[in-house]
């Protein structure tokens, strides 16, 4: 049997800490759509509540889509950890959903992205909100029901002029993310 380690994906652990904001993805094993289902959904955007004021993030935007979770977050404090608070959130929904029989919920990575402007952070956050839009889940990102944020009343906060795209994405043609 031959072993291969996974290519390590991360920054060094120091750029994960502190007063930085991210955007962070995280996708359901096999992007099954485990989070078709209301309830589930509420768990997700409860569980980030909690966990997100535990560890000192403020949450500038969030989606749970089906197969998929986009948020945009904020260290509050210098001991701020994105990397402990991603992974105490899909602990928290993924112990509450085993119970509800959902084994295996999550991708074993995530994918992060941290913001070198905070002038991007209204762009990205609008990136995420269009996201049930460009699934044609929606016609309006005030339709959708599981996203939002904890900081701003989004429906009501201005969309950008500029786009943002994604930097993975910025050679592709525009697609459902």
């Amino acid at each position: 049997m031959n072993f291969s380690p996974q290519k390590n994906i991360r920054l060094p652990r120091d750029q994960y800490i502190g007063r930085r904001i991210y955007l962070v993805t995280v996708c359901c094993k096999g992007r099954r759509p485990v989070f078709a289902l209301s309830r589930r959904c509420e768990i997700a955007i409860e569980t980030l509540r909690t966990v997100s004021t535990a560890m000192h993030f403020l949450v500038h935007a969030y989606c749970i889509m089906p197969d998929h979770v986009h948020f945009l977050v904020e260290g509050a404090t210098e001991t701020s950890d994105l990397h402990a608070l991603v992974t105490r959130w899909k602990q928290r929904i993924g112990y509450r959903l085993r119970l509800a029989s959902v084994p295996e919920l999550w991708q074993e990575r995530y994918y992060d992205h941290i913001l070198r402007k905070a002038e991007d952070a209204d762009g990205v956050a609008w990136y995420i909100w269009m996201n049930p839009v460009r699934k044609g889940l929606v016609d309006s990102p005030a339709q959708y029901p599981f996203s939002g944020s904890f900081t701003v009343e989004w429906p009501k906060s201005p969309m950008t002029g500029r786009e943002w795209r994604p930097p993975w994405r910025e050679s592709d043609k525009p697609t459902a993310d």
